[in-house]
């Protein structure tokens, strides 16, 4: 993708290299740990662990002169001009996030957390949090190289927002203490698929982009998302970390579903065919 001298949100909150990521010690802090899961698990499981009143530093809020912090920075902008627009053709208010950019441990409203959590969204402080080494994880650990990997994380954790700003997260939430955790399962997958199918409306938004006259989306991103979205299917991870696959205790979605909830938002960038929670074929 290309990304160099395009503008950044400058909307980061970077806590890099402060002292435990920004994170406030004692008071009952928990650092959370979330094992198997990309993209943080269930964001509400975080909230019914840990603190709602944790103390939280902010770090520079601005845009980061790295070019690793640069390339978040100017996704994290494109993502806000799709959903300003999105938002606005239905009659809405966007409300653009801030990402918080840390290492090694960050604390945030819903918690503490370290770099093992993965990236996350935060519904209470409406923040998405991320650290940046995640990307030679993406690469090293699940043979998603180039940059375009990176930015389906980042437009997966403004697809929460999206459902956060919407009521959906809050709908789903409700509906957790009358079922069964099986039956909770399946409508946090539900959740997660529709955010990959957010972040695959993305893809078709900067496919349409142009720099200098050249399409910003270059060769080879499109297979790439897809390639990171089906390392990530909680059947491919089961099978790598325990040798079988629980379908039961699916959370986010198999391989082959990730995939194509990307690949249907990508080919349609119409937000009407992201009903994954009636659709009656995940």
């Amino acid at each position: 993708m290309k990304w160099l001298g395009r503008r950044g949100s400058g909307n980061i909150d970077d806590r890099r290299g402060m002292s435990g990521g920004g994170m406030a010690i004692g008071g009952g802090t928990i650092i959370l740990v979330i094992l198997g899961l990309l993209f943080g698990g269930d964001p509400q499981s975080i909230l019914d662990q840990v603190s709602q009143n944790q103390p939280v530093q902010e770090g520079k809020v601005g845009s980061p002169q790295d070019d690793a912090g640069k390339f978040a920075d100017v996704v994290l902008a494109d993502t806000d001009e799709l959903w300003t627009e999105v938002f606005r053709e239905n009659g809405k208010q966007y409300e653009r996030p801030t990402m918080v950019l840390f290492d090694d441990l960050v604390a945030s409203a819903c918690g503490s957390a370290s770099s093992a959590t993965g990236p996350f969204y935060c519904p209470s402080d409406r923040q998405i949090y991320l650290d940046l080494s995640f990307q030679a994880e993406l690469k090293n650990r699940f043979g998603a190289g180039g940059d375009f990997p990176m930015a389906y994380v980042i437009a997966h954790e403004v697809g929460h927002h999206v459902q956060n700003l919407l009521g959906v997260s809050e709908n789903v939430q409700r509906l957790r203490s009358s079922l069964s955790e099986a039956e909770y399962n399946q409508l946090s997958v539900k959740l997660e698929l529709q955010a990959d199918f957010y972040a695959g409306i993305y893809a078709n938004y900067i496919a349409k982009l142009q720099q200098n006259g050249e399409s910003v989306l270059e060769p080879g991103d499109i297979e790439e998302a897809l390639t990171a979205a089906s390392a990530i299917g909680d059947d491919r991870l089961q099978q790598q970390s325990q040798g079988r696959v629980v379908p039961d205790s699916f959370t986010h979605g198999t391989s082959e579903q990730r995939m194509k909830w990307f690949k249907k938002g990508y080919e349609s960038g119409d937000m009407k065919q992201g009903d994954t929670f009636n659709a009656r074929d995940l």
